[in-house]
């Protein structure tokens, strides 16, 4: 899977998803526009052929204003990687405060509609192109202590969906993966006891998002692709 100068928009980018996700495309020979907050930790990738930009996802506005920056800079955006999001457990729906909720649709959906809002369209414009999402192996049913988490990454799911099939003619393929537990520093610090061999590495779902993205996924549409190590 080749990228050479292919525009990818990742957002997210900074995270342990996003630096892993970077890398993948950044070695297939992609162009990245790298969205986070903060984005200092990026420092490997030249500004010269590459475009960082502090965004919050929450600021439709701005993050209109990093689309048009890449527009302008690259002509085109062809890939656009929503890896942005957020967990969160422990507590019961009925006692889950209300900016508890709010919290992760802002994480989960919001930044990925705020996103929506300002690339495909341009896509469209410029020929097609590929989106892929990132949702939960664990959202495909409701789960004790993760109502929150399990609802919000549903809706990841169904709006992909939706989009694959409203996009499908403009020749843009919208599918996502659904990871298990990502192995990460985080997690192993907050699950000591855990088998992480059924964990699934970032750079293993990175292989992932980049086949879907590839043209060699040119026939898959609305996928919900489950990313494990072992059952």
């Amino acid at each position: 899977m080749t990228f050479t100068d292919t525009p990818v928009l990742i957002t997210g980018a900074a995270g342990n998803l996003g630096r892993a996700v970077a890398s993948a495309f950044a070695s297939a020979g992609a162009h990245l526009i790298l969205l986070d907050r903060d984005v200092s930790a990026l420092v490997e990738y030249d500004e010269a052929d590459h475009l960082l930009r502090p965004v919050d996802l929450l600021d439709e506005a701005a993050v209109r204003e990093a689309v048009d920056g890449a527009l302008q800079r690259f002509g085109a955006i062809r890939v656009v990687c929503n890896l942005a999001g957020g967990f969160a457990m422990g507590t019961p729906v009925h006692a889950l405060a209300a900016q508890d909720w709010e919290r992760l649709l802002d994480l989960n959906v919001r930044t990925l509609l705020n996103v929506a809002r300002a690339a495909v369209a341009p896509m469209i414009g410029n020929g097609g192109g590929r989106i892929v999402n990132v949702g939960a192996q664990s959202a495909s049913r409701g789960l004790g202590l993760m109502g929150s988490y399990c609802a919000t990454k549903d809706m990841v799911a169904r709006i992909t969906e939706s989009m694959s099939a409203e996009l499908r003619d403009a020749n843009i393929n919208v599918n996502a993966v659904l990871p298990s537990i990502i192995d990460t520093p985080e997690n192993r610090a907050a699950m000591p006891d855990a088998d992480f061999g059924r964990w699934v590495t970032p750079q293993a779902l990175a292989d992932v998002i980049l086949f879907l993205a590839s043209d060699a996924a040119r026939a898959i549409h609305g996928a919900l692709v489950p990313v494990t190590n072992r059952a």
